[in-house]
């Protein structure tokens, strides 16, 4: 995790409109003793509401971080959280406690757990189908494109924070972990270091402004992460991430895309791209045709099945060719300029999705696959999980 703020209120809402309650947690809740996810400054445990016996999830965030009162840190995610009860898609606000250490948010339980897990996953054995993503896909882009209408970037996608409703069926998605979000104004200039090396786009390690364009690459690093399973981005050590992330080192080749539709990887294209002003944004994706008119790709035909429907219809016609994909829309007239060639995949042979270290309202019991797609094998211990940096 990247954090650096040379200004600590830079980007916060100041204030909440949500009560924030002084009397003992305990007086309304019960812990459950099971810890549902912990980052560097929270940890999120499962409670009961005593007056209704609901599950929720409680995230307890440290007010004092390194010595500095970050207070007005806690203060900032509530303030988004309650301006976002009106989406569906980003997990909701229940209530509110403080005491002297820690403010203690209590939020809706997403019983389905990050997602992070079907993107690791076999294919086959949980893992997304196209059709899945296209409909999660729509999901965090209204999401992500309510908050832009308001002025909030998110700053820390990835599938680490992004949860489902429940698992079986495959339910519905819930964005998580707002502490690094930011209100950007275009009377002021963001200029702040964070983020998840993996997701975070060229700008934050140029330490060039922030804007919502800023989500957007991140929102093409997590459909590719969803659609294929691999991290487009992930070098050897966080070093050589970040030197991928600032080439735009990216692979768009016909294996790791294998049975996708060429309408993915274009939406993709039109997001990993280093110029800001050149990204779709949220709006946009919404309107691209992979997630408007999306439609399966037909499954390759084996060539002993071709031959048997040759013979039984010899003078039946050829199916037509498959039409092109989309041109790119107007706002993105660069987008080659900005692709080049695709870069050259600057990452390790059989580097996959790490393992998270931060994690949010998620079960117990699930755990990462192992597999190495590249070589058909996979090694006797997970990959290390990144480190955080602070800078």
């Amino acid at each position: 995790m990247l954090a650096r703020r040379d200004a600590p209120s830079s980007g916060l809402v100041p204030e909440t409109h949500t009560h924030i309650r002084t009397e003992p947690f305990s007086s309304a809740y019960s812990l459950t003793g099971r810890e549902l996810g912990r980052g560097k400054f929270a940890v999120v445990r499962m409670c009961v509401e005593l007056a209704t016996g609901r599950q929720f999830a409680a995230k307890f965030v440290r007010k004092r971080r390194k010595g500095q009162d970050c207070r007005a840190e806690g203060v900032h995610e509530v303030a988004v959280l309650e301006m976002a009860l009106d989406s569906p898609h980003i997990i909701r606000l229940h209530d509110v406690y403080e005491t002297p250490a820690d403010i203690v948010i209590v939020l809706e339980y997403a019983a389905g757990g990050e997602i992070f897990q079907q993107c690791v996953a076999e294919e086959g054995d949980g893992a997304f189908t196209e059709s899945d993503v296209v409909r999660l896909m729509r999901q965090v882009l209204d999401g992500i494109a309510f908050l832009h209408r308001h002025n909030v970037v998110h700053l820390d996608l990835k599938p680490q924070n992004i949860l489902l409703t429940s698992a079986e069926p495959l339910g519905d998605i819930r964005i998580v972990d707002l502490g690094l979000s930011r209100r950007v104004s275009s009377a002021a200039e963001l200029r702040e270091i964070m983020g998840t090396p993996e997701y975070v786009a060229p700008e934050i390690l140029n330490y060039d402004p922030i804007t919502t364009a800023t989500d957007m690459w991140s929102m093409g690093v997590l459909a590719y992460v969803m659609l294929t399973g691999e991290s487009p981005f992930l070098g050897a050590d966080n070093q050589e991430t970040f030197l991928n992330v600032s080439q735009v080192a990216v692979s768009y080749d016909e294996e790791t895309f294998q049975g996708k539709s060429p309408c993915a990887r274009h939406f993709i294209q039109s997001l990993l791209l280093k110029d800001p002003r050149c990204r779709a944004t949220a709006e946009d994706c919404l309107r691209h045709p992979w997630l408007r008119d999306w439609e399966p790709v037909p499954e390759p035909i084996s060539e002993a099945a071709e031959r048997d429907t040759a013979d039984s219809s010899p003078h039946q016609a050829p199916p037509p060719p498959p039409p092109p994909p989309p041109p790119p829309p107007p706002q993105q007239q660069h987008l080659q300029q900005q692709l080049g060639s695709g870069g050259t995949d600057l990452r390790p042979a059989g580097h996959r999705v790490p393992q998270p270290e931060d994690k949010e309202n998620v079960p117990a019991g699930r755990q990462s696959s192992k597999r190495c797609k590249l070589d058909g094998t996979c090694g006797g211990s997970a990959p290390d999980a990144p480190k955080e940096i602070v800078m």
